[in-house]
């Protein structure tokens, strides 16, 4: 029987020396954030498997179903967060953080991919684990710090992996492009081809191009997907009504986001909820 497990705060960090396997047969309700001290072994993440081995860095999204098996003797920093913390937190530049990290849930494994953020990573975990076992005064906002940090470093890696085929080399604007969409993927006119041509400089034939040559998409399958995605996790791990996502993302009406919701699952938006919901929250 899958256990499911809350947390009764917005952020947990927990460090532990010796790990067997603390993750079996659970399900939890709130992001994680796996550090990997030292250790071997393999991440089992919807019947997906990662391995994992010093340094990894691992993100779990709410409902994702996980256990860790054990190679080598293991150390581990848990950093969890509820998604009110996410919703809540001013992130500043980032106005689709929490979207950024529910769009991480086709991920497994190590999400870090940018090379100079390892160093800066071991960094942080190692000033997080002195700030956990010498507490000394404002330790609980330090703490803060850290995790919102590790948070921001997440997103930035998850950034550059979020669409398929984008190489490692591939030109910054295309990148401010993406994060243009994912940032007013709730308002239908700022994604017009027209409004993202004008917004960077470019003729509308030429963006086209350009973004299916940089990122191996075309810009409006993009749009296509990420929303669609969006709209998927309100679905299933939120209480929102239908007319509130149709609010949401700027349609005119729910028969109009059914229609759009229906040429990816040929099913309305209730019928997918009902169905798929059930599955994602079994315990």
């Amino acid at each position: 029987m899958m256990k499911r497990e809350n947390i009764d705060q917005l952020v947990k960090v927990e460090h532990h020396k010796e790990v067997n396997c603390p993750l079996k047969d659970n399900q939890f309700s709130f992001f994680q954030i796996i550090y990997v001290i030292c250790g071997k072994g393999f991440l089992k993440i919807n019947n997906n498997t990662a391995s994992y081995s010093e340094g990894s860095l691992i993100l779990l999204t709410p409902n994702d179903q996980h256990y860790l098996e054990v190679v080598e003797k293991t150390e581990l920093l848990l950093i969890k967060f509820s998604e009110r913390y996410v919703k809540d937190y001013k992130w500043n530049s980032i106005n689709s953080m929490e979207c950024l990290l529910y769009g991480a849930s086709y991920l497994s494994g190590c999400i870090l991919q940018n090379k100079p953020d390892v160093i800066l990573v071991d960094s942080i975990v190692s000033s997080l684990l002195h700030n956990i076992n010498h507490p000394d005064l404002f330790h609980e906002e330090l703490t803060l710090h850290y995790v919102n940090a590790i948070i921001v470093i997440a997103a930035r890696n998850i950034s550059k992996m979020r669409v398929e085929h984008v190489a490692s080399n591939t030109d910054k604007r295309a990148l401010d492009i993406i994060n243009y969409i994912q940032g007013n993927i709730h308002d239908p006119a700022l994604l017009k081809v027209s409004s993202i041509a004008q917004k960077f400089g470019f003729s509308e034939s030429y963006l086209g191009s350009y973004f299916k040559k940089q990122c191996g998409e075309t810009i409006q399958h993009y749009i296509l997907n990420y929303k669609i995605r969006l709209i998927e996790h309100r679905l299933l791990f939120s209480d929102m009504r239908v007319n509130e996502i149709v609010s949401e993302f700027g349609f005119s009406d729910e028969s109009h986001l059914n229609k759009f919701f229906k040429k990816r699952h040929v099913m309305s938006l209730t019928e997918f909820r009902k169905t798929k919901g059930q599955t994602a929250l079994q315990a």
